[in-house]
């Protein structure tokens, strides 16, 4: 599968499910009717069949193996978008690490795997910037953290001896073990059960609702999210519903002003008798 371009997360991906399928069949992963079987009476999803489906489709491929490959209807469902207080709380209930981690996720929209790859010469530390190399055959595109995230990124390497080849963050995997600690801990402290909706990949998704709600520009979000497809990007159009007209306003007298409160997702609005005025929905 290397040779023929396959990302090494695909790679270990269908190395895991096959084995799961060879441990459940007693080794007999060459008998493809076996295998249909066992498939078709997991109790999962359509869409997790599919993609089991899709992973022995290569087996048989790759061993000269003939089969009848059984196809799942599955339903499109969006994706869950959590609002900005959610995002917020989850941050805040998190270690120091962890905040850097999913302040990252919140400010760039990158994929989890993208994080994962993600090493210390692809990172301005005096600009922000983070020149992404995209995963899932996407666009490479630069992207910008927020200042309060670029001060906790500088700590970070700050006490780590790290090279420029580095990677600076654990594997998925490692990270989804985390974060589920983390959000199941912070939605019992504080009664809040729809924080368990939440995942790592719901850091990209409000990213991406939150880019073209603020500026209803689509090839712009595509663009920021690397999508090659604009398919893709459409969602993000019709995720969530912003019907409210109702905002709330600060003043802003100074630079820092300013940007604190560009920060805290206000919008600027004007300047009045010497000062600029924000403002952001409620």
């Amino acid at each position: 599968m290397k040779s023929d371009g396959y990302a090494e997360a695909t790679i270990t991906t269908t190395s895991r499910r096959l084995g799961m399928i060879a441990r459940h069949l007693n080794a007999d992963i060459d008998n493809p009717e076996k295998v249909k079987e066992y498939i078709s009476q997991k109790t999962a999803s359509n869409g997790y069949k599919e993609g089991l489906a899709d992973i022995y489709d290569r087996y048989v491929r790759y061993n000269g193996l003939k089969w009848q490959r059984p196809y799942y209807v599955t339903q499109s469902q969006p994706p869950y978008v959590p609002t900005e207080e959610e995002v917020q709380i989850l941050i805040n209930s998190a270690t120091k690490k962890y905040a850097l981690i999913l302040s990252i996720l919140r400010d760039t929209g990158m994929r989890p795997i993208e994080l994962e790859r993600m090493r210390l010469r692809w990172i301005d530390l005096e600009r922000g910037a983070i020149n992404v190399q995209t995963a899932k055959g996407g666009v490479g595109r630069t992207l910008s953290l927020k200042p309060q995230t670029l001060a906790m990124l500088k700590e970070y390497v700050g006490k780590r001896q790290l090279g420029l080849n580095d990677r600076l963050f654990a594997s998925v995997a490692c990270m989804r073990r985390r974060f589920y600690t983390l959000k199941r801990t912070a939605a019992e402290k504080l009664q809040r059960p729809e924080l368990l909706r939440v995942n790592l990949y719901s850091f990209r998704h409000y990213f991406g609702t939150m880019t073209y709600y603020k500026t209803k520009d689509i090839l712009y979000t595509q663009r920021l999210l690397g999508h090659r497809n604009i398919k893709n990007t459409l969602i993000y159009t019709h995720l969530v519903q912003f019907t409210s007209e109702e905002y709330h306003s600060k003043v802003a007298t100074s630079v820092q002003e300013a940007c604190a409160l560009i920060e805290q997702g206000f919008d600027y609005v004007t300047d009045m008798d010497s000062v600029k005025i924000f403002r952001k929905r409620k």
